[in-house]
Formats: C-alpha cells, structure tokens, sequence
C-alpha cells in the first residue's frame, strides 16, 4: 500500500493559514461588535427606566404626603443650564474620538497602502546584496 504525501511550499501553508485566522476574526468582531451595541443599547435603556422610575416614585411619596414641590425659577435655570452644558460637552466628547478613530483608520490605511511599497524595496535592497555576492559568469 503506497502513502501519498502532499508537497506544499511553507509560505503557502503559511499565507493559507494566515488567511484563514484573519477571515474568522473578521467574523467573530463583527459579531462581537454587534452584541456590545445591543448590550450598550440595552444598558441605556435600563438607566433611563430606572431613573424615571425613581423620579416616579418621589412624586408620588411628595403628592400623597404633602410635600410641596415648587422650587424657585432660579433653580430651574440652574439644572437647565447644567444640563445644556452635560449635553454639549458629550457631543464635543463624541466628535473628539470619531475624529480620532477617523485619523487612526487613515494611518492604518496609509499603512495597509505602503506595505507593498515597502515590500518591494526591501526585496530590491536584497537583490542588490545578492548581486554584490554572486560572482557574475561571462
């Protein structure tokens, strides 16, 4: 009974290989980044609830023992100015990393780009060691 085995080139096995890692991790990000939205969606939604719920509850002890619930206008000018400013410093927060993940995926593209550039040079500044080294036949 002969046995045949297969010959293959190590850098094939090698890219194949490779290949195969990065093709499931691109996989696998993708599905991770989907259930971290949905958990952050999730979570979000949980807060808003519970805070209303609370906000809910303390009307409701306030209007059924009495308490009054009127506060001057100075303090509301005060709570909605806070939160204006809550809400302006999230976006400038927002827009600062979505511009820095936009620079970061340029950098990484100019990269990605240049690699082969630099792939080629280095295989030239090989050739040119081996030709110094390799006697020439005439």
């Amino acid at each position: 009974m002969s046995k045949t085995t297969e010959t293959k080139e190590i850098f094939a096995v090698y890219k194949q290989n490779v290949n195969r890692c990065f093709d499931e991790a691109e996989k696998n990000v993708a599905q991770c980044l989907q259930a971290v939205t949905n958990l952050q969606q999730e979570y979000a939604t949980a807060c808003k609830n519970t805070i209303e719920n609370a906000i809910s509850m303390q009307q409701e002890y306030a209007s059924r023992t009495g308490l009054s619930t009127n506060v001057p206008s100075a303090y509301f000018k005060i709570v909605n100015d806070a939160t204006e400013e809550i809400v302006k410093t999230g976006s400038v927060q927002s827009k600062a990393v979505l511009a820095t993940i936009d620079a970061i995926r340029q950098n990484v593209k100019t990269f990605n780009d240049n690699t082969k550039s630099f792939s080629d040079m280095n295989a030239n500044i090989l050739q040119s060691w081996f030709s110094a080294w390799t006697p020439t036949r005439n």
